[in-house]
């Protein structure tokens, strides 16, 4: 039963933009973030209370919470940015570039933390970046500048989800991931409706039509949904098979661009999109059962969960969260 969880996460993550993209077609983009966030936010605490860590929130240090917050703010503009880009972007050009948010990641956990890059992980950030290059190459040769607005959107997306991790590892240790998830939502949540006021925005929820409405809310049940059946595939399941399946999502993504809106790869993008699933799959898969072997190792205790939190807030995009 755990693998259809597994696959049903990745269902309802690759459907999350299909669905939001359906929404927010005749809505303001940050009005569509603030509503389907409010959604978001009842899964991300419903999360909260089924592992029972909603009493750890008093233990939280008044460091923990400014980053929380922090990290909550990064999230907030990874996502605006994110949902701006589905607007005015193709589907199967801005998803690729928000999944190259983990290359992003390692970059700035080598610089600012002093990770190491190993040969595992410069070959990963090679190979989504070409696959990435390949997939939002076009075939025109000429392409007019306001046409090129959604890439800086997408790589906005990327750069702070990717600081969403890293503010994480700075200063966010020894809090359960859900808690930490549930907090940033609110967050998001608070944050994207400040944007909506300040751009004068709040008024068009009175034009929004019923069509609109729907896709919004359930993009962000998709989204809900990911997140439990994930959860359950994990309480079941081997870490080092649902992590891969989960990151077919993006496979998901395209195949339902190309029947809702007509969204064609070329050869050179089906290469791309390629190269992202096997290597995303493969380092998954990899690091999964890396840290396993670490846990049992040192007796770490219930590494399942351990090993998933640990994946999803150090090398998982924060869109994640789609």
């Amino acid at each position: 039963m755990w693998i259809l969880f597994a696959f049903g996460s990745a269902l309802f993550a690759g459907l999350t933009a299909i669905l939001a993209k359906c929404g927010i077609r005749n809505t303001d983009s940050n009005v569509a973030t603030a509503l389907r966030t409010g959604v978001v936010l009842v899964f991300s605490w419903l999360m909260l209370f089924m592992v029972g860590a909603q009493s750890e929130i008093r233990d939280i240090s008044a460091k923990v919470l400014i980053f929380l917050i922090l990290s909550g703010l990064s999230t907030g503009i990874s996502w605006l940015c994110y949902f701006k880009a589905l607007q005015i972007g193709d589907i199967n050009k801005v998803t690729p570039i928000d999944k190259s948010s983990t290359v992003i990641t390692m970059l700035l956990a080598f610089i600012f933390l002093r990770e190491e890059i190993t040969w595992l992980k410069f070959v990963s950030m090679i190979l989504i970046g070409i696959g990435t290059y390949l997939m939002i190459q076009k075939k025109e040769t000429k392409e007019k500048a306001e046409d090129k607005k959604w890439l800086l959107y997408a790589v906005g997306s990327a750069v702070f989800a990717s600081l969403t991790s890293i503010l994480g590892k700075i200063g966010i240790q020894d809090v359960n991931s859900n808690l930490g998830t549930a907090i940033r939502t609110a967050v998001v949540l608070v944050m994207a409706w400040i944007v909506v006021f300040v751009t004068g925005k709040q008024n068009t929820v009175n034009n929004i039509d019923r069509k609109s409405w729907l896709f919004l809310i359930l993009s962000g049940f998709a989204t809900g949904g990911s997140w439990l059946c994930y959860y359950r595939a994990l309480q079941t399941g081997p870490a080092s098979v649902v992590v891969p399946i989960d990151k077919l999502s993006i496979l998901v993504t395209i195949a339902f661009s190309y029947i809702v809106f007509h969204e064609k790869l070329s050869l050179k993008s089906g290469t791309g999109l390629l190269l992202i699933v096997v290597w995303n799959v493969s380092f998954a898969d990899i690091t999964i059962i890396k840290k396993k072997d670490y846990l049992e190792k040192y007796n770490c205790g219930n590494w399942l969960f351990q090993v998933a939190e640990g994946y999803s807030d150090g090398i998982s995009d924060a869109n994640g969260i789609l």
